[in-house]
This record gives C-alpha cells, structure tokens and sequence, in this order.
C-alpha cells in the first residue's frame, strides 16, 4: 500500500517504513504529524485518485530529527564587468518515518 502526500508544495509518494526529508515542520522530535492533503491512495481495493484530495485519507507520521540540507553554492559572474558573488544556502529540513497509511 502506497500515497501520494502533498506538503511543503512537493509531491511525495510514501509506503509505510518510508523514513524521508521534507520542508521543516515547526513540531518537536518525537512528535506525531498527521498529512490531510493525500492525492492518491493505492491498496487492496484499487487506486483512489483525489479531486483534488481523497475524502478521509490520512498518512501517520512520526518526526525523527530536525536537520538542514547539504550545502548549494551560488555563484554569479558577468565576464568583462569585474563582477562575482558567492553565497551559499542551506535547507532546514525535517525528518519523518511514515507509521500508517488510512484510506478514506
């Protein structure tokens, strides 16, 4: 049995056991997080596919660590002009485990 979880405007297709990283959650380590907005349930019965969510699906979760990214360097450059910039950028993420699927 799959989902398709929409936060943090991504799609992300969980099972579960699925440990992944999301857009940061203002919730505490240990805490239990419940997704509303599922897409698409797939199980025994078949595919569910939302209009635009499935009516009275939910995914469980469990939030395992709060962490940022790896580091994206951006750098800017306009040859002839003497011009150069570097930044950098870190993510701040949120780790969950995926408990339950519940189909509607």
């Amino acid at each position: 049995m799959y989902a398709v979880v929409k936060t943090g405007g991504t799609h992300h297709r969980v099972e579960v056991g699925d440990v992944l990283d999301i857009q940061k959650l203002k919730v505490d380590v240990g805490d239990t997080v419940e997704f509303d907005e599922v897409v698409m349930v797939s199980g025994e019965s078949g595919v569910s596919i939302g209009q635009p969510v499935v009516d009275g699906a939910k995914v469980v979760a469990t939030v395992t660590q709060q962490l940022r990214g790896p580091k994206l360097t951006i750098f800017k450059y306009k040859r002839k002009k003497r011009y150069r910039r570097k930044t950098g950028h870190r993510q701040d993420l949120t780790r969950i485990q995926i408990d339950a699927i519940e189909a509607g």
